[in-house]
């Protein structure tokens, strides 16, 4: 789950950018996650947060600096702590945006993970709204089976993906969920979306590029 914010192991870290950079040039792609890590196997989190806080701090200026040199952009995605991960640093939203103001890097961003911030805080429209400047991608999956958006769950998607297009997003959304039969089928919640958009099949090539 990442060293970014592990003490101790910044060393091991900047080599995992490095190979991270390589791969990223091979395939184009212009972003890397830098993933926290989990808080220290019988450490108590909150005695453990200064330090951890720092040395994320310290990391993600020196992954930021080395991204600029290749026009990329460095990511942080807060991971829930209540399902998915107990012992991952970096599980909110605000917390993830209050490390960024302390990096202050304008080639850091926010990995708003709807999953994730759903399950942690909830009040997504607001939340959307306020750390809009700060995302440099979103992912989703339906609250609480991680399955495709148009599965039984809490969120309503079509209104989210309304909203992020009245704000400007014009990113990537990652399908960062378990299919919940094939994967091609499981698309068809996406065909549906674009219908109620007024895309008919043959513009959808379109619509993606």
């Amino acid at each position: 789950m990442g060293l970014g914010a592990v003490p101790g192991r910044q060393p091991a870290f900047r080599e995992g950018l490095a190979v991270a950079v390589q791969y990223a040039k091979a395939v184009d792609c212009p972003r890397i996650h830098l993933m926290a890590g989990r808080v220290p196997v019988g450490a108590d989190r909150a005695a453990v947060a200064g330090e951890m806080e720092t040395t994320f701090i310290e990391n993600l200026r020196y992954a930021a600096d080395i991204l600029a040199q290749e026009d990329m952009i460095g990511l942080i995605e807060p991971i829930n702590s209540r399902i998915t991960d107990p012992r991952y640093f970096l599980n909110t939203p605000h917390q993830a945006a209050a490390i960024l103001e302390k990096v202050g890097r304008p080639n850091l961003k926010l990995q708003l993970d709807i999953f994730h911030c759903q399950i942690m805080d909830g009040n997504l429209s607001r939340n959307l709204e306020t750390y809009f400047p700060l995302i440099g991608h979103i992912q989703i999956a339906q609250v609480p089976g991680r399955h495709e958006p148009d599965s039984p769950g809490e969120v309503n998607f079509p209104y989210l993906f309304q909203l992020l297009e009245s704000l400007g997003y014009t990113g990537y959304v990652g399908c960062e969920y378990a299919p919940k039969g094939d994967t091609v089928d499981g698309l068809g919640w996406l065909r549906s979306y674009w219908e109620s958009r007024g895309l008919q099949h043959e513009e959808t090539g379109k619509a993606t590029e």
